[in-house]
C-alpha cells in the first residue's frame, strides 16, 4: 500500500497467511478467514461465518478491538465502483440496530464486485 493510499484511507488486500497466524486465537473451530483489507494498522477481516474489524488503539498499538459482525446482522449493503476520475471504491454496511451504515472505502485494484459476491453468498442464504 502506498503512502498515498494511507493517507487517502484507501484499503488494500492483506496476505491470508499472516493473518490466520495473527487471528488464531480468536477463530472458532472450522472457522476460516477468506479475504482481508487494510486500512493503515486497521483491518476488515471476512471469514466463512463473520465480519471481524480490527481497531489498532494507540501509539504502540498495544489495544486492539476486535468487533464481530455476524453476517446474519447486516441488513443490506451497497458497493460502489471507482469512477474515471476517481480513485476508491466504497462499501456501505447496514447493521441490525445501527442507524447509519459502515462505510469502508476500497482501493480502485480491489475486486469490489468479488467481495460483494462473498458478501452475498453469505448473507443472502
Amino acid at each position: 500500500m502506498s503512502l498515498f493510499d494511507k493517507l487517502m484511507g484507501n484499503a488494500s488486500a492483506v496476505n491470508l497467511a499472516d493473518l490466520t497466524t495473527e487471528f488464531s486465537a480468536i477463530l472458532i473451530e472450522d472457522e476460516t478467514i477468506e479475504s482481508a483489507f487494510a486500512v493503515f494498522r486497521d483491518k476488515w477481516v471476512f471469514t466463512n461465518k463473520r465480519l471481524i474489524l480490527l481497531n489498532i488503539q494507540g501509539v504502540t498499538g498495544s489495544k486492539r478491538e476486535y468487533l464481530t459482525i455476524p453476517y446474519r446482522s447486516v441488513d443490506r449493503f451497497s458497493i460502489e465502483t471507482a469512477g474515471t476520475l476517481d480513485d476508491d471504491c466504497e462499501m456501505k454496511l447496514w447493521i441490525k440496530g445501527m442507524q447509519m451504515p459502515l462505510v469502508k472505502e476500497f482501493k480502485r485494484s480491489t475486486d469490489i464486485k468479488g467481495l460483494q459476491r462473498a458478501l452475498a453468498s453469505h448473507i443472502l442464504k
